[in-house]
Order: C-alpha cells, then structure tokens, then sequence
C-alpha cells in the first residue's frame, strides 16, 4: 500500500503543483532536509505547517519573521513565500537538519455543500482569512501540534476527521498573529520569483555588512530608482526597513542565545552605530534590545 506521506526532497520551479492522487483528498508532507526549500514559491491550496526542528525566517508578502521549532503557521491560497533557514544550515560541516510538517487543503478538498453548512461558518471565514497568512500562539498551540502529529499517523476516513478537527482548531483560535495586513493573492511568475528571490538571498547572506542600494539593484538587473519603486511595490515596504527588520531579527536571536556585548551583537548584526541599532530595535521591537534581554531572562 502507498504511503499517505510524500517526502519532497527538492521542488524546482515558482509556481508549482502540490501532488495529489486519485487515494487522497489532500496532501500532506514531511520535509526532513538539512534546510529547507528556500525560493520563494507559491500554490493554489491552503496550506498548515509545524515546525519541527531547526531556525530561520519566514518572508509572507510584507510579513519578515522568525521561525522555530513548535511554531505552527497558516499560508494562503497562491501567497508568494518562503521558509529560509539561518545561514549555519547551509554550511558545508554542518550536521543541523530542518524539519516539518505539512498539510494542504483547498475549498473542494471537503466540498462545497459542507462550506454551506451553517456549522461551517468559522471554516468558511478561516478560508477567506487565510491570505492573510497566521501564526498561532497561546493556549491552543499544544492541541494544534498534537492533531498535526497525530493525523500523519492516520489512513482513510481518519485523516478526514483529523483534518477536520485541525480546522476546527484553527476557526476558533483566540491567539494568533496575522502575517500581513492584506491578503496575499497575487500570483507571481517565474520571472518575478527569481528576481525576488535573488534580493533575499543575497540580503540574508550580506545583512551583517554595509549594503549600497546600487548592489541590490545590481542584483535585480536595474536602476536604483528602477529597484526602489519595483520592492516597494511587491512588498509594500522599502528595502532599508526589509534589511534592517531582518538585521533587527538576527540581533534577537543573538541576544537569546550569546552572551555578548550588546554593541558587539549590534556590530555582527550589520548596524556599525550603536545608537542607531537601539533606535531601529525599537522601533521594530518595541522594548530596548536591553529591555529585550531583560524581558527574556524574566520568562
């Protein structure tokens, strides 16, 4: 009997099809790589991931964040996206691996007369709400985590139910961050998500030096203007607040787990001015990255 589970080991073009057979309503999917797949990509289902094993950030539209393991997220139909890990996973020597779990739903994976089902209604809005993107928190997560493990268990009628019970836990939950303002609906080509793609790779792998405007244009194959005006149209955000929420987030991880200067994290993180980086960790933080560590230990 065919596995329920596909292991996807390398996925090589934007936008592409998640696999479906004619035994399956949906699909479900474990990656287990030592990073996980990192061009930006999109798809027309919906799509819950758990977080396993392993560190990175997630790009969502105008949404830069951090992932870790036990994080589950919510991505929706056809938003453009990306899972990269910290760039210690993609060392030569490095013996980290990144895992998780996921599934993927559309509206016909239950059908459209259950949708019109009064009881349905949260379903229905979870769906509508999902291009959005989520991250969900607080009490609710530990549940969440177990259905997901527990469903990659199951054959048959049981991954409906499991599926089902997923849903439901989403629909009601209280606690949870959108991932962006807007919803994300806009298909990107090919073209598009290599040239994007491009500018977050060389970002995360450059943000710990001084970055000129005229080299990530560079990187895109246009004018600095060309560039500026291009970015904030596809992420509603300019590149200089992209770098520095990304330097601001390397910084964080940092502070959680080195015990080093403060100044010095700055410096590693890319800022060469100390004001300047308490002044921007504010501003995307919300607390002093003193205040930050100090918050940390208390929890």
């Amino acid at each position: 009997m065919t596995s329920q589970i596909d292991y996807i080991v390398l996925i090589k073009a934007l936008p592409f099809k998640i696999p479906k057979t004619e035994q399956t309503s949906f699909h479900t999917q474990v990656d287990l790589e030592p990073f996980f797949y990192d061009t930006l990509h999109q798809h027309p289902e919906i799509q819950v991931t758990l977080i396993e094993e392993s560190h990175g950030t997630l790009i969502y539209g105008d949404y830069l964040g951090s992932f870790q393991p036990g994080d589950v997220f919510v991505i929706g139909s056809n938003a453009p996206h990306v899972f990269r890990n910290d760039s210690s996973y993609y060392k030569s020597n490095s013996d980290l691996h990144a895992k998780a779990l996921t599934l993927f739903f559309d509206k016909e994976t239950l059908g459209a007369p259950f949708l019109e089902l009064p009881e349905a209604k949260g379903l229905v809005e979870l769906i509508n709400q999902a291009g959005r993107g989520m991250k969900l928190s607080g009490s609710c997560i530990e549940t969440l985590r177990l259905s997901i493990r527990t469903l990659f268990k199951q054959e048959g009628l049981n991954r409906i139910i499991y599926l089902i019970e997923i849903l439901k836990q989403l629909s009601s939950a209280e606690q949870f961050e959108y991932l962006s303002g807007q919803l994300q609906t806009k298909k990107v080509n090919e073209v598009e998500g290599k040239r994007l793609n491009d500018i977050f790779n060389f970002t995360m792998e450059a943000y710990d030096r001084p970055i000129q405007l005229a080299e990530v244009a560079a990187i895109a194959n246009m004018t600095t203007t060309a560039f500026c005006r291009y970015f904030k149209q596809h992420t509603r955000k300019t590149y200089l607040d992209f770098l520095n929420e990304y330097r601001i987030g390397q910084a964080c991880k940092l502070l959680a787990e080195k015990d080093k200067p403060i100044a010095q994290i700055a410096f590693e993180s890319g800022f060469n001015n100390l004001s300047n980086f308490n002044r921007r960790f504010k501003g995307v933080k919300g607390v002093s990255p003193r205040d930050f560590v100090i918050g940390r230990k208390l929890v």
